[in-house]
């Protein structure tokens, strides 16, 4: 008995269904038109363009991906990163979150703009002066979470992170190491025994060593916290 081509079934089906040139040429329009939109989509994300008021259908919102903008930003202070305009971005945008622009375009009948990504700094392409998330802007400081791709963030990154939050905690982590390292010092070792004296003195000048490489780093690399960076577009802030 002969194989059954799959192929040549399918073509029989078509052909069923499509007894027409203008059948075909329909379908050529539509998947020209689906391009020239998804093309349009991609120009508003690279090129930035403005956000304008939008009028959403609020019924069709996922309301667990609707997020306040300081929401976003306890969450870029507390993971040191960045929200930024999507024109910064110098990743890939996926073709899924393509998709997901152009649905809900088509389920608010409305062309969106003014995106937003959340990610590190190593991903956006930022002026001297591992999981992106995109966003459009719903107004009044909310925004709508559209797509999230990549790898997740390493479990470690808020605690690696927990220093540059602010001032505060750069101080009490800058404590703390002085702490251990005054701890691990031998005992005895400029004398006999440690006395109470001797262990705060040998705090004190810890404290200033660890304290000395902590400011020459950030004024080294021009560093700054991560409240003061969660949304600028340059380097050396």
């Amino acid at each position: 008995m002969k194989r059954t081509n799959i192929q040549e079934k399918l073509v029989k089906e078509r052909k069923r269904h499509l007894n027409t040139e203008e059948d075909i040429a329909n379908i050529y329009a539509i998947l020209e038109q689906n391009q020239t939109e998804r093309d349009s989509i991609k120009n508003n994300i690279l090129k930035g363009s403005t956000f304008t008021s939008f009028n959403y259908d609020l019924d069709l919102l996922a309301s667990e991906n609707i997020f306040h903008i300081a929401q976003i930003k306890n969450i870029c202070v507390a993971y040191r990163l960045r929200f930024l305009d999507s024109k910064l971005f110098k990743g890939e945008i996926p073709e899924e979150a393509i998709s997901k622009i152009r649905q809900l375009e088509k389920e608010h009948e409305m062309e969106l703009s003014g995106f937003k990504v959340l990610a590190p700094s190593k991903l956006f392409k930022l002026k001297d002066k591992d999981d992106p998330i995109l966003f459009a802007p719903l107004g009044n400081g909310y925004f709508y979470l559209i797509y999230k791709w990549g790898n997740d963030l390493h479990p470690l990154r808020k605690l690696l992170m927990w220093p540059f939050k602010n001032i505060i905690n750069l101080v009490w982590f800058t404590l703390l190491v002085s702490l251990i390292i005054t701890t691990l010092i031998p005992s005895g070792l400029f004398s006999k025994s440690t006395t109470v004296a001797q262990f705060g003195l040998l705090f004190f000048f810890s404290f200033k060593s660890i304290a000395a490489v902590v400011v020459y780093y950030a004024f080294a690399q021009g560093k700054n916290f991560s409240n003061a960076i969660w949304n600028s577009k340059y380097i050396n802030t």
